[in-house]
């Protein structure tokens, strides 16, 4: 089942889609929605609005100075004003000046660094600084979303529905509450907004949102300072780099969300984060807000072993082929190199997360220790005939729907991770740009548009598209690809054009791949050009790319046709689950799982023991920089002036006692989307960014584990020094609210 969600515009803003559901040709945002039974007081990522019930108590006995109003409120500017979520659905920016400055991550902005790059202007390498607001380049399609008021609306969404109901009717439902839910949130305003599940659709919460649509990079640190460590030190503690960048919002002259103009204006917020120069010591108190994006705290055992098995190792097997090709041809072309460092570099994330994930699962038993809850669960259960008989059969209807898909998960898979989703192969993915054409002229299109309006669809796709593409990089990756997809997944769900391959190329997938690079019009600007000039039905049913793209997605729909009967299934049990367990813990507070909504987490800046006598200090400095540069590894070089720097200790006013800190660890509860996400000290005062996790906790978000599970950070004093020192952009610092030292 998906439920649309919609903008006041009409504009698809999120999906809460299972498989069900085709993915609208393109990227859905499957949100995790699940609950912790028992949780302990620095766990759990809460929605905002209800904090004042449920944690403040707590976090003022830890140390915060702050109020419930000071944090959410309707009434009187407050953090939720201050914290975006970037390409809604994406990382964290806050605001740090009253000009609109806001600061995120380095790999959050990387897309637009990359976007700007090129062999004679590399800002990857060399980093980006505007001197001046001129200077301050445009992102177009970039935009960063502000919470205007949450509100629970399960009665409202749930008010007709009933337990006689099948699935499907139960989501038209909810769809039909959610549009008029929607529509009168955002009625006479230029807000937009979205409904989201909570609980596993046992809650729904709607969200009003702010969406400004002019955000210009301002500043970025060259990858050896912001990405320093690559891949390496991704996911590992100890951390060394300065993962942040500067970007600002852009308003309409009249001060409101405009699209890119010339004539627009900074943005003038109502309340922008201070920043602090005194720091952190061990065990003070510091929160985090922002959007995390998923988690999958109450997955059952059979449904660990799921992500372990399937999702886990189908990722690292593909990604970590479709990497080394990557990185072969970045080596040898700087060319090359700009086209696919931000592409290379959200494939890798993900890829190493999943090994750090799978060997968490496996050490810390995390497959065990949920089985022994699911016995408490059944234990509970038998104890009352009418929990027998309402929830009796719960975990073995979660349990067989997990073994009854397993085949079908396996090939969603790898449709996913290659082609469809998140694309290690970029042709067939390209090649969908004319699949609104394609249906127009099948007449199969909701509503006939002029071609004219589709060519110039397709022309802009295509700039973007070859301005970041490399074919002959991708021919490798598709060639390694089908040969993977055709030895691991069941002749069952081939796709239609591996009976191409077996006809016309005598089975050769090589010679197949050869004459779809060589012929197709979707692999040469020139060839697509011709083509967007003059659109013609019969050639693109001759183009090798587009066939074989429209064969994967009739396979994928295929494959999401059979799978919906399981998933309705799936879906009942999980919700039923989750309904059951809060029965089963009346007196406990619950949270629900991460969806990309404005959540809070809390805890301290703290250490920790890694292993048998493995410990960890809570911060790192410059000198470790230093130790670990090598000139002979891009991932390890140091800049001749950052050195410099670190030799003339030339830190003041953002080191103390002569020493340089750079990244620190807290235990905040966070995921992805956290990233960007403003660390703040008890007075609410900008202290750091989150950027990572470690190693030893990658079953994080199946579980928290408090001993392990730690939050990386960029410390703000380290991030000031590389704008101020190194980057000389002393105007940046001029417009910043910073806040004293010890």
């Amino acid at each position: 089942m998906c439920n649309l969600l919609l903008s006041g515009n009409n504009q698809l803003i999120l999906h809460s889609c299972t498989r069900t559901t085709m993915r609208e040709w393109l990227i859905i945002y499957l949100i995790g929605l699940l609950i912790i039974p028992k949780v302990r007081a620095d766990e759990g990522m809460w929605l905002v609005p209800l904090i004042q019930d449920l944690n403040m108590d707590r976090m003022q006995e830890m140390g915060l100075e702050l109020e419930a109003e000071d944090i959410y409120s309707l009434d009187h500017p407050s953090l939720k004003d201050v914290i975006g979520a970037l390409d809604y659905g994406g990382c964290t920016a806050e605001i740090i000046s009253s000009d609109g400055l806001i600061i995120t991550n380095h790999h959050c902005g990387e897309d637009e660094i990359q976007f700007h790059s090129s062999p004679e202007h590399d800002y990857l390498t060399n980093g980006f600084w505007a001197m001046s607001r001129e200077e301050e380049l445009p992102n177009p399609g970039k935009t960063i979303s502000f919470v205007i008021r949450m509100e629970n609306v399960t009665d409202k969404v749930l008010g007709m529905v009933h337990l006689e109901m099948t699935e499907a009717e139960r989501e038209t439902e909810i769809d039909k509450y959610s549009e008029t839910l929607i529509g009168e949130a955002v009625e006479g305003t230029h807000y937009e907004a979205v409904v989201v599940p909570l609980y596993e659709g046992n809650e729904y919460c709607l969200v009003v949102l702010e969406t400004f649509k002019d955000v210009r990079l301002v500043g970025a640190p060259p990858a050896c300072i912001g990405r320093f460590g690559g891949d390496q030190d991704n996911w590992e503690w100890p951390r060394h780099n300065a993962d942040f960048c500067l970007m600002r919002i852009y308003t309409g002259p009249d001060g409101t969300p405009a699209e890119y103009a010339p004539e627009n204006i900074p943005y003038k917020p109502p309340l922008w984060l201070p920043i602090s120069l005194t720091g952190y010591e061990q065990d003070d108190f510091s929160l985090v807000l922002g959007f995390p994006g998923r988690t999958d705290r109450y997955a059952t055992s059979s449904g660990i072993r799921e992500i372990k098995e399937i999702e886990n190792r189908n990722r690292i097997k593909i990604r970590g082929k479709a990497l080394d090709l990557m990185m072969e041809d970045m080596k040898s072309s700087d060319k090359v190199r700009i086209q696919y460092t931000a592409k290379y570099s959200r494939l890798s994330n993900y890829y190493k997360y999943s090994i750090g994930q799978n060997l968490s699962i496996d050490r810390l038993d995390v497959i065990g220790k949920r089985k022994s809850q699911e016995e408490q669960f059944t234990q509970w259960i038998s104890a009352d005939a009418a929990r027998e008989e309402a929830f009796g059969d719960i975990l073995n209807e979660i349990n067989s729907v997990i073994s009854e898909r397993t085949m079908m998960e396996n090939a969603l898979s790898y449709l996913e991770e290659m082609f469809l989703l998140h694309k290690a192969v970029e042709i067939f993915d390209f090649a969908t740009v004319a699949f609104p054409f394609f249906f127009q002229e099948l007449g199969y299109a909701s509503e006939q548009q002029e071609i004219s309006v589709l060519t110039d669809r397709m022309k802009n796709r295509g700039d973007d598209f070859f301005r970041n593409y490399n074919p002959q990089t991708d021919k490798k990756i598709a060639s390694a690809m089908m040969q993977l997809y055709a030895r691991d997944v069941e002749p069952l769900y081939y796709p239609g054009l591996f009976s191409t391959i077996h006809k016309d190329f005598d089975g050769d997938i090589i010679k197949y791949i050869d004459h779809l690079y060589r012929k197709s019009i979707f692999t040469a600007p020139s060839r697509f050009e011709q083509f967007t000039e003059k659109p013609k039905f019969k050639k693109l049913m001759k183009d090798p790319a587009f066939m074989g793209s429209f064969s994967m997605y009739q396979t994928y729909q295929q494959i999401l046709d059979e799978y919906e009967e399981l998933d309705e299934r799936y879906i009942n049990a999980r919700r039923n689950y989750v309904h059951a367990l809060r029965e089963m813990y009346p007196d406990s507070v619950f949270y629900p799982d991460a969806n990309s909504t404005l959540r809070l987490s809390y805890g301290t800046v703290c250490d920790y023991l890694a292993r048998d006598a493995v410990s960890y200090e809570y911060y790192t400095t410059l000198a470790g920089v230093m130790e670990k540069e090598d000139p002979e590894n891009r991932e390890f070089r140091v800049p001749e002036k950052l050195k410099r720097l670190f030799e003339e200790k030339n830190y003041q006013p953002y080191a103390r006692n002569s020493t340089m800190r750079v990244c620190f660890l807290t235990n905040l509860d966070t995921t992805g989307g956290n990233s960007g996400s403003p660390v703040l000290n008890s007075r609410g005062e900008l202290i750091g960014l989150n950027f990572d996790g470690n190693w030893e906790s990658m079953s994080g978000d199946i579980i928290y584990e408090p001993a392990l599970q730690r939050s990386i950070c960029v410390d703000i004093r380290y991030v000031l020094f590389i704008i101020d020192k190194f980057a000389g952009a002393h105007h940046l610092i001029a417009e910043m609210d910073i806040n004293g030292q010890r």
